[in-house]
């Protein structure tokens, strides 16, 4: 039975335009439909279990994509923060309230844009890029890291911490699932030896800004300027208030 009442909905950019993904996906139209939050969804923001087991801001999304086709775990980092703002804006507006500098300002979030991307760079459909590491001369190739490899790398960093309560696995993890080949080896027990023997610091750290260049995203900074006139860049805090903008403190 169709029903008489209708959910308004918005089409949201995403930051990869869809060049990343397959062409079978969804995704690749590089767009997705939201529909504004209900009382339904705001129950999804006061779940106790959500919100205790880290899931909270992820179940919230799912429930607002309307294409139920789309695999939330193959979504791109970047494309889903996008999706974070278009819902906060969807739900409680585009004006986000932050204490920066000793002062409570106001962060219009509908001015974020998305960044540009050097599209020569992509092929279209695939998620692979070549790098040569400049320090030793290793060819490797590596892929933008999805919403289902982050949740896999904090998984297998919380068992590493478990293991050994002082280790800090986290870069080179991260290394772990962004590379796929070195040298034409593509074996992941060659990527894990490799990356845990043989990537030199300063190769991993080139290779994080080479990644961090082509990664698709949403410019997540708002330009402030001081009592003298100074204007910078800050890093948009991704505070309580974000999703619940009623929070005090």
């Amino acid at each position: 039975m169709e029903s008489k009442f209708t959910i308004p909905t918005e089409e949201v950019e995403l930051p990869s335009k869809g060049l990343l993904y397959s062409k079978d996906s969804p995704l690749a139209s590089g767009k997705i439909e939201m529909k504004y939050m209900t009382a339904k969804e705001e129950d999804i923001l006061t779940n106790q279990n959500y919100i205790q087991s880290g899931t909270v801001i992820d179940k919230l999304l799912k429930a607002l994509i309307v294409n139920k086709d789309i695999n939330f775990g193959d979504i791109l980092i970047g494309d889903k923060n996008a999706i974070m703002i278009a819902a906060r804006i969807l739900a409680y507006g585009k004006d986000y309230k932050i204490r920066y500098n000793g002062e409570q300002i106001v962060v219009d979030l509908s001015k974020l844009e998305n960044d540009k991307l050097d599209e020569e760079k992509f092929q279209e459909g695939l998620n692979s890029f070549k790098f040569v590491l400049p320090s030793t001369g290793n060819e490797v190739t590596y892929r933008l890291l999805t919403h289902k490899d982050e949740k896999n790398i904090e998984r297998e960093i919380s068992g590493l911490k478990k293991i050994n309560k002082d280790a800090s696995p986290e870069v080179s993890t991260r290394m772990k699932y962004i590379i796929t080949s070195v040298n034409g080896l593509t074996e992941q027990k060659d990527v894990r030896d490799f990356v845990e023997n043989y990537l030199l610091a300063t190769d991993s750290r080139a290779l994080r800004a080479d990644y961090t260049k082509n990664q698709p995203n949403v410019n997540m900074t708002f330009k402030y300027t001081d009592e003298d006139g100074v204007e910078e860049d800050v890093d948009l805090p991704i505070g309580l208030n974000f999703f619940w903008p009623d929070t005090r403190g």
